[in-house]
């Protein structure tokens, strides 16, 4: 990847994290749901903190488990389900969905999970886009 191609890589990615903070922001703001803070654990409650760190840990552990098999596989071919785009993606997903499934349950604002929600079919609409359309056709991959 030479330097144009990494600056164009940093510019669509600061563009992509650009409309989904804005995408969040206006959807909270039109259902009246609470803000969530950038990079915070944002957790309901106790059940809510212990089931996410579950989450977390079992990623982590399979993320290890694919790069092993990764490092120590002599075929050409590997598995799309041990690819690290993939396991990164389920993992978002998978928080998300734990996330809204505890809001829904647990938070005084029933409109939290209908944002969160939101923003995943969103988020998922985006990266999916941009996965089928190789990134939009801004790289000759």
């Amino acid at each position: 990847m030479n330097n144009s191609e990494l600056g164009t890589l940093l510019l669509f990615l600061i563009v992509l994290v650009l409309v989904l903070s804005i995408f969040g922001f206006v959807i909270r703001k039109f259902l009246g749901a609470k803000r969530k803070k950038w990079f915070s654990y944002n957790h309901i409650n106790e059940r809510h903190k212990k089931l996410d760190w579950s989450v977390r840990i079992f990623f982590t552990i399979l993320l290890l488990i694919s790069t092993y098999y990764s490092i120590n596989n002599n075929e050409i071919l590997s598995y799309w389900y041990f690819e690290t785009w993939f396991i990164l993606i389920v993992f978002v997903l998978t928080s998300e969905l734990l996330r809204a499934f505890m809001e829904w349950k647990y938070a005084e604002n029933k409109k939290d999970f209908v944002a969160t929600i939101t923003e995943i079919l969103f988020m998922t609409s985006i990266v999916f886009l941009t996965i089928i359309t190789d990134f939009f056709g801004l790289f000759n991959i």
